[in-house]
């Protein structure tokens, strides 16, 4: 058994400050752990988001030492115990009391994204019919636990407040889940450019590396939705072939 001491930032959206506790960790404990441990027995009034503690609800988001992880997956044995760990909101959504966001935006994003529209049933029993490479595209992106760690380090997001103008790498991911699905007829490839802000990504692949789910949010979907943008909207061969037909 050792002491570690966390400055846990504390306040609402009228501003706030880090403060300082100490608690005792063992083997085996998460930041989440410890947490609870100081809302337990020293700061009762702690206001902290989390469900399942098993790294599957997304619940828990937050950022520990400045990076965005799910605190229920941040073993206390992989941070350096010789000075105070900060432990603070995300930063790209409103917070609502100390490590309490209000991520509704997410949602509302969301509902903008047209649903899944799936061709008419191929097959005599009202069924379809896919090609298993075809469903396996997809299928890493149905990890999503929507966290929203990705929404949180995308610098459109949480340098630029692109709010109104840019989805974020999680509806891309999202998008991307749809515009690949074998069945899905919708176009979606307007929307993308214009009112979803794709062109804003830079591909940095900070999202990629803060996903807890390590779904490959850059090179597999964003990456192949910009490419369907171009090839639309931007390649010169592409316009000349509609204009003739």
């Amino acid at each position: 058994m050792s002491t570690a001491r966390f400055k846990i930032w504390r306040g609402n959206a009228d501003g706030g400050a880090f403060q300082e506790y100490s608690v005792e960790v063992t083997e085996g404990m998460v930041v989440l752990d410890a947490v609870l441990k100081i809302q337990a027995e020293e700061a009762h009034d702690l206001g902290v988001r989390w469900n399942c503690k098993a790294g599957k609800c997304g619940s828990c988001s937050a950022e520990v030492n400045g990076n965005p992880r799910l605190m229920c997956m941040t073993g206390m044995d992989t941070i350096p115990t010789d000075r105070p760990i900060a432990v603070e909101p995300m930063q790209t959504f409103p917070i609502i009391k100390d490590l309490v966001t209000d991520v509704s935006w997410n949602f509302r994003v969301k509902q903008g994204i047209k649903p899944f529209t799936p061709r008419p049933a191929d097959a005599h029993d009202g069924t379809w019919r896919m090609q298993q490479r075809d469903v396996n595209r997809v299928q890493e992106f149905r990890k999503c636990i929507e966290c929203f760690l990705c929404q949180d380090v995308c610098h459109v997001l949480r340098d630029h407040r692109k709010h109104d103008e840019f989805i974020g790498p999680r509806f891309f991911v999202h998008a991307a889940a749809l515009e690949m699905h074998p069945l899905d007829v919708a176009d979606r490839v307007e929307e993308l450019a214009q009112t979803e802000g794709i062109g804003y990504c830079n591909i940095t692949k900070c999202c990629t590396k803060v996903c807890p789910e390590e779904i490959t949010i850059t090179d597999n979907a964003i990456i192949p939705l910009k490419e369907r943008v171009v090839d639309r909207l931007y390649d010169p061969l592409s316009k000349l072939l509609r204009i003739f037909r």
